[in-house]
């Protein structure tokens, strides 16, 4: 089994480079920092599985995660978070992503969840699949956030929890003024004028506080 780690944090990655390299079967680890990165190291090798920030420089683990699925849709993904919130879940699920695990995951979970993965089975934690039951046991009619792009969404959290276009612009690696053209798409499809709107949405359907940092 041949896997690759997409983290921005090295710390992260040795530390699942230990984990994983306890999983029989588990022959070549590579690593890759950031999503540019991890696509050309895909370009020339064959991997099973790749374990996937949905936190990145430049391009988002969710934006990632579109591309593999597109050109390499065999390779299984499993996606990394700081947050367990539902709604990146459903939406990394929706994309293809083979798994959602977040980083406080205990070592014997990830490894059960990477072994599940490689059978070509589905993983999401216990605390998770009881979010999404309870999510997708709603009759929920189709939101407006669903209708934006995978960098729209997560710029459109970032601006619900108060961060400024300058902020949001050094997290992704972006311009302010592309930060404020994605903010004008963004208010367009939601039908929305001001931050403080936006900030309204996120609270009424529980979009804050999974923020991805």
């Amino acid at each position: 089994m041949k896997i690759l780690i997409c983290d921005d944090h090295k710390i992260v990655r040795d530390g699942l480079r230990q984990i994983l390299y306890q999983l029989q079967g588990v022959t070549n680890i590579g690593e890759a920092a950031d999503g540019n990165e991890a696509l050309t190291q895909l370009k020339s090798d064959v991997f099973d599985i790749i374990l996937l920030d949905i936190s990145l420089p430049g391009k988002s683990g969710l934006e990632v995660l579109q591309s593999v699925k597109e050109k390499w849709p065999s390779t299984n993904v499993l996606m990394l978070s700081m947050h367990p919130q539902e709604q990146y879940a459903i939406r990394a699920l929706n994309l293809g992503a083979s798994g959602y695990l977040t980083k406080d995951t205990a070592s014997e979970e990830l490894l059960i969840a990477v072994k599940k993965v490689s059978e070509g089975g589905k993983y999401i934690s216990h605390s998770l699949a009881e979010s999404l039951a309870i999510h997708l046991d709603k009759d929920i009619r189709r939101q407006k956030h669903e209708l934006l792009s995978s960098r729209e969404f997560d710029i459109m959290i970032k601006l619900a929890n108060g961060k400024s276009l300058h902020e949001i612009g050094n997290e992704l690696c972006i311009s302010d003024k592309t930060v404020s053209t994605y903010r004008s798409r963004i208010m367009e499809k939601m039908g929305l004028s001001k931050n403080t709107e936006l900030t309204k949405y996120c609270m009424e359907i529980n979009l804050m506080g999974g923020s991805i940092i």
